[in-house]
């Protein structure tokens, strides 16, 4: 056995090897905001130029690899790589992929955010080379690649519950809670305040950078992790390199300064599902957009959808939330400043819900929405007025006599949207006036010449919508 003396000796140098680790991590001086003249901050600006280089007009899609196949595995994924590079898309964002905790788990394969092992990939999906040969296949064909990392709680028997309980929140009588105010009974919360564990948190980030190469995160409940720990992460991941970061939050946008590039247009969806549920109005979505256009700092920006994991499979599928005006949503999320989301199967006509904690294989037999994905991608790409963030055009509504009538164009040096859609399940009349967007352009769905006039009469069906291109 190791003697008193020896053990001594290993729990010192322990403890000097975190402090080192938390000291190279950290931002100098406190955990708050750095100076402005930091260089690891000038660091994170010049990088950033770089992601937009890239990121400017891409799209994104969400890899749930669990239901995307039978076998469920990075290997039979792969086999899509050459549909989706088709489909247009150009960032892969992949849910957590790391070994799911057993103990308090929910349903019998458990929840991807309930995370085992921070370097480790779940079995249930193949190796970590299957991982890195699926990331490189990838980057092969022009994708780029995140993953899904969730800092606030860990599995129940993850490691470092047994080893470093005081890494976690306690309650009084000293037990280890699960996130407060949730149902989250899966997973430990883990506590803000322990520098160890932030230094532990931000390494496993900076692992799958630095070893697989992968070129950003999107950052579960962001709501719940503190700001400083987002500059130190988005500092620390800098430093190896430039990296696309995604917050899962609609609150913090204060964050799109310096530390997140995108962020979720929650409210953007609601308002969509509400209008289709004849609840919500086009001025409400008028109202989400002068909200987002005033708030967001320049360059920050939303991801626009109309699915994605959670709602899929808690709330309901696209044909359940929007109905008939299931396409007109699609179009406009695509056609608003930010990112756009495709959710895996969305392609494919996903007509069902799919189970969170258990296999519920996705069926690819029908692909008649691709073509209208595709359009979709190749309008955003065709049109700089469409890119994200500065590199695109703010959105500027065009006043319409029909209240259910959203009209807007958005301008980015010689190209020009405009964009006029019937917000409604009746069809409608109505003048837009369109003042100095007046002209000629390509009726883009149609592919037909369109003379817009000044003060334009649209008699459209209900949820019809026309995208006019210049």
């Amino acid at each position: 056995m190791m003697s008193t003396r020896r053990r001594s000796i290993a729990a010192a140098l322990a403890a000097l090897l975190a402090t080192l680790l938390v000291m190279l991590l950290a931002p100098a001086g406190s955990l708050g905001a750095p100076d402005s003249d930091s260089p690891a901050l000038e660091r994170s600006r010049a990088n950033d130029h770089q992601v937009r280089a890239w990121s400017k007009d891409a799209v994104i899609y969400e890899v749930n690899v669990r239901q995307y196949t039978e076998e469920g595995t990075f290997e039979a994924f792969a086999e899509h790589l050459p549909r989706l590079e088709e489909l247009g898309v150009d960032i892969l964002w992949f849910m957590p992929i790391h070994p799911i905790g057993e103990e308090n788990r929910k349903g019998t394969l458990g929840s991807y955010y309930s995370v085992r092992d921070y370097r480790g990939v779940n079995p249930e999906f193949g190796t970590k080379e299957d991982f890195g040969d699926l990331v490189e296949q990838a980057k092969d064909r022009g994708f780029k690649v995140m993953m899904d990392f969730v800092p606030n709680h860990t599995a129940w028997d993850h490691p470092w519950v047994a080893e470093n309980p005081d890494w976690y929140m306690q309650d009084e009588a000293g037990e280890i809670v699960h996130p407060p105010g949730t149902d989250w009974t899966d997973v430990a919360q883990v506590d803000w305040d322990n520098r160890e564990l932030r230094a532990a948190l931000i390494d496993a980030m900076r692992y799958w950078v630095r070893e697989f190469d992968i070129d950003g995160y999107r950052v579960d409940f962001v709501g719940g992790v503190p700001d400083d720990f987002s500059r130190q992460a988005r500092k620390a991941l800098d430093r190896i390199k430039p990296v696309f970061m995604l917050a899962e939050d609609e609150q913090k946008t204060h964050l799109l300064k310096r530390d997140y590039h995108a962020n979720y247009a929650w409210w953007l969806f609601h308002t969509m599902t509400q209008v289709a549920g004849g609840e919500a109005s086009a001025g409400d979505v008028r109202e989400y957009v002068d909200w987002m256009q005033d708030t967001y700092p320049k360059g920050g920006y939303p991801m626009t959808f109309t699915s994605n994991h959670d709602e899929n499979s808690w709330n309901g599928t696209t044909r359940e939330l929007f109905g008939e005006a299931e396409h007109t949503m699609a179009v406009l999320t695509f056609a608003l400043p930010g990112m756009p989301l495709i959710y895996s199967g969305q392609e494919a006509g996903l007509d069902h819900r799919l189970e969170f904690f258990e296999k519920d294989e996705i069926s690819w037999d029908d692909l008649s929405m691709q073509d209208f994905y595709e359009q979709l991608v190749d309008l955003k790409k065709g049109n700089e007025a469409l890119w994200n963030g500065i590199d695109g055009g703010p959105a500027e509504f065009l006043p319409a006599s029909d209240p259910d009538t959203l009209a807007f164009q958005r301008e980015k040096g010689d190209n020009r949207v405009v964009v006029v859609m019937n917000l409604s399940g009746e069809a409608s009349s109505s003048t837009v006036r369109a003042a100095d967007a007046a002209g000629y352009y390509e009726d883009y769905f149609a592919g037909e010449p369109f003379q817009l006039g000044a003060e334009h009469s649209f008699e459209l069906d209900a949820w019809e919508y026309r995208v006019l291109v210049r």
